[in-house]
């Protein structure tokens, strides 16, 4: 399952660590009460019919959020501490789809403890975010 601590001094330059979730009504609603976002864009077929998606879309940030789980849970995982990140929503989800979200390691600093990681969301492989995060890594040291 790769859940768990990896620690700095174990981490490598290209190591990934993924995980998947189906964006379904009830995470959509869920997700709407717990950040306070309630645009009908995300809660109402008729609003999402007329936007520019032509039909509901899924909070981008719930989306994002599985790189929250991602940080940790799997790399670095527990014991881990998110410092920053930048995301671009390329391609809006809707209900019912498959996000796969990756973190790839792209730079590590053992000096400082920090982790850079690539992160990217995927629907049925097209792209739909990308970003990078910085997080703290917990050290054996």
């Amino acid at each position: 399952m790769d859940i768990g601590t990896i620690y700095i001094e174990d981490m490598k330059i290209g190591l990934t660590r993924s995980i998947s979730k189906i964006m379904g009504d009830s995470e959509i609603k869920f997700f709407a009460e717990i950040s306070e976002d309630r645009n009908p864009l995300h809660l109402s077929d008729e609003a999402g019919q007329n936007s520019i998606f032509g039909r509901r879309v899924a909070h981008g940030m719930l989306s994002a959020s599985l790189f929250s789980a991602l940080l940790g849970e799997k790399l670095p995982g527990h014991g881990a501490i998110y410092l920053s990140q930048s995301l671009q929503f390329i391609a809006p989800v809707y209900p019912g789809d498959k996000v796969d979200a990756s973190v790839t390691v792209e730079k590590i600093d053992s000096s400082k403890k920090h982790v850079t990681l690539k992160c990217e969301a995927l629907v049925s492989g097209k792209l739909v975010i990308k970003g990078h995060a910085i997080a703290l890594a917990p050290s054996r040291s």
